[in-house]
C-alpha cells in the first residue's frame, strides 16, 4: 500500500488529504502523470497555441489544424474557384492551372505548347481578368 496526497491530483482540494491506495492504483496514477507530462512537452515542442477564452483554463489548439469555420470557408472558396476556372476557355484554364497550381513558369508553358512566350503571358493576364470579373459577379 502506498500513501498519496489527493491534493496533488485534484486541484480543487484546498488542504492535504493523505490516503492509502493499492500499489497497482499508484502505478496507474504515476503512468497517467507521465503521459500528461509527455503531452505537455509535445505541445511545447510543436508550438501549440493556447486559447484564453476561459479565465482559469487553457485550451490547446495545434497550430496545423483549422477551425471548422475556416474549413467551410476554404471549401466554399475552392468551389467558387473551380466554377470560375470552368467558365474560362480551355486554353486559358489549362495555362492558369499550369502556372498557379503546377508551378510552371510562363516560358515552360510556352515551350510545352510550342508557342510564343508573350502569347502565354497575354493569355494568363486575360484569364486573370476574366476570373476577377467572375468573382465580382458572384459576390
Amino acid at each position: 500500500m502506498k500513501e498519496i496526497n489527493l491534493r496533488k491530483y485534484y486541484p480543487h482540494y484546498t488542504q492535504d488529504m493523505i490516503v492509502s491506495i493499492p500499489d497497482e492504483v499508484a502505478e496507474l496514477l504515476q503512468e497517467f502523470k507521465r503521459a500528461e507530462d509527455a503531452q505537455r512537452i509535445r505541445t511545447y515542442r510543436h508550438k501549440a497555441m493556447y486559447s484564453l477564452e476561459l479565465m482559469n483554463e487553457f485550451r490547446e489548439f495545434p497550430a496545423e489544424e483549422l477551425l471548422p469555420e475556416e474549413l467551410l470557408e476554404q471549401r466554399s472558396m475552392r468551389e467558387l474557384l473551380y466554377k470560375g476556372l470552368q467558365s474560362l476557355p480551355e486554353k486559358q484554364r489549362s495555362r492558369l492551372i499550369a502556372y498557379y497550381f503546377l508551378g510552371m513558369s510562363k516560358v515552360e508553358i510556352a515551350q510545352s505548347e510550342g508557342c510564343d512566350h508573350t502569347a502565354v503571358v497575354r493569355c494568363i493576364k486575360r484569364g486573370e481578368a476574366a476570373l476577377r470579373e467572375f468573382f465580382k459577379k458572384t459576390s
